[in-house]
């Protein structure tokens, strides 16, 4: 008998994409030791209105470190079940697991390495996390060292992966890593068939390396939104189109030719004062009947949120501000992850309300 461990493939699971009915949002409280500068005061009181507009559409696990826990339910166990784990930090996207499901409908979940975004951060703690979510909500974990940051990937959930080279083939998590090995890890922890490789995230994105999620998300099947700016001025104005441009010609997993919505305004953050942060629409995050969409300027707002609706007809415009997010290196769509829905099972509510 083989001692090779099984993968998620070999059992018949794929990742299902971020626009699928989900069964729950996990979110992380920012533990009081969150570097990267922010101020935690800040970044706290974005959570707790972010968890409070989730909630509203679908339930909420709020994961906390034992330092933290009291604070975290005290804020938010009226609305959503707070469970303790030890994590250093937030941004659950990136450092949390992956989940997919088989054929027949089960969930389970990935947990792939994490280096503390290329050894930026020492994170020992956050490091047995993903494995501890999985043991609470009652499903199969997959355990694997090869990183796979969820702001690095947006899949269709029909075999097509886009992300970034900046990320994705960065020196300081795949050192001598092949493209080829890189795809054959994604498809075997994750199901995919096809590989859409851009070379940049967005210029201001350093502290990640690029995450795919600040330029371009799957909103359905062959369909894609596309960060782009005007303004030739821009530093991201060229990066982003020769990102648009290999989009047009790409195909996807099934042939297909993606249509893309082009996201035509990028704000900046106005607070904290002397502080300029990209913010973009495009990582917003879509949830069951909604979207929590970044609140950043009101001259751009509008815009950004007419297009959100496009992407995503008959959802609700949920807005949230971010600005702390942004000085600790994320956004919305960093700080949430979602599970998806177990086909066969109407996900018995484990939410304390």
């Amino acid at each position: 008998m083989s001692d090779t461990p099984s993968t998620p493939f070999a059992e018949g699971y794929r990742m299902p994409p971020r626009f699928d009915e989900h069964a729950r949002t996990l979110v992380s409280w920012p533990p009081i030791e969150e570097g990267a500068g922010t101020d935690v005061p800040g970044f706290r009181n974005e959570i707790e209105s972010l968890v409070r507009g989730i909630a509203a559409f679908e339930p909420v696990t709020l994961i906390a470190d034992p330092a933290d826990i009291a604070e975290a339910r005290a804020r938010c166990g009226d609305v959503a079940e707070v469970v303790e784990i030890p994590i250093d930090v937030c941004w659950i996207r990136d450092n949390g697991p992956v989940f997919v499901r088989n054929e027949i409908g089960e969930v389970a979940a990935v947990h792939f390495g994490f280096n503390g975004w290329g050894e930026r951060f020492a994170c020992p703690k956050t490091q047995e996390m993903p494995s501890k979510i999985a043991e609470h909500l009652g499903v199969k974990c997959f355990r694997t060292s090869f990183i796979g940051e969820g702001g690095g990937m947006s899949v269709d959930g029909e075999g097509t992966l886009i992300t970034t080279a900046q990320n994705m083939r960065n020196v300081n998590r795949y050192a001598g890593m092949s493209r080829q090995t890189i795809e054959e890890h994604l498809h075997e922890y994750l199901g995919i068939e096809k590989v859409i490789w851009l070379p940049l995230g967005l210029y201001e994105d350093s502290g990640t390396d690029g995450h795919v999620d600040n330029v371009v998300e799957y909103v359905a099947p062959g369909k894609v939104l596309a960060q782009v700016v005007r303004d030739k001025s821009n530093p991201n104005y060229d990066l982003l189109r020769e990102n648009l441009d290999i989009l047009r010609t790409a195909r996807d997993a099934r042939g297909r030719q993606l249509e893309i919505i082009e996201m035509d305004v990028l704000p900046y953050s106005t607070e904290p004062p002397g502080k300029r942060l990209a913010i973009p629409y495009t990582n917003a995050y879509v949830l069951n009947g909604a979207i929590v969409a970044p609140e950043v300027d009101p001259a751009l707002d509008d815009r950004g949120f007419a297009i959100l609706q496009e992407a995503y007809p008959g959802r609700e415009i949920v807005t949230c501000r971010s600005e702390w997010q942004a000085v600790g290196g994320g956004g919305i769509g960093c700080v949430t992850q979602q599970v998806p829905v177990a086909k066969n099972d109407k996900d018995e509510d484990r939410c304390a309300k």
